[in-house]
């Protein structure tokens, strides 16, 4: 994945993204807004030839980039749990 970040600010970042999934994307936007301090979190196709994708963050307090550490973890997280359970219930049949 190539990833490069297009505007940054102390409350506003804009990601160029290409070589990923829109739902891999989907899935950090969903950690995203969890959180209170993030007030946009969005995703957007730019081109489905170049398969270039744009992500803007909005955050109250703090960076933005910061924010979408915290985030991207948390989905981590959540598909290595995801990915425990289901091994577990593969393992009982």
């Amino acid at each position: 994945m190539n990833v490069q970040v297009v505007k940054s600010s102390s409350k506003e970042t804009e990601l160029a993204l290409k070589g990923t999934d829109i739902g891999t994307l989907y899935i950090v936007q969903h950690e995203l807004l969890k959180d209170n301090q993030v007030e946009f979190a969005g995703v957007i196709l730019r081109h489905p030839l170049t398969a270039e994708y744009r992500m803007r963050i909005n955050s109250s307090k703090g960076s933005p980039l910061k924010e979408m550490e915290k985030a991207t973890k948390s989905a981590i997280e959540s598909a290595q749990e995801l990915k425990s359970l289901i091994h577990s219930k593969i393992k009982g049949v």
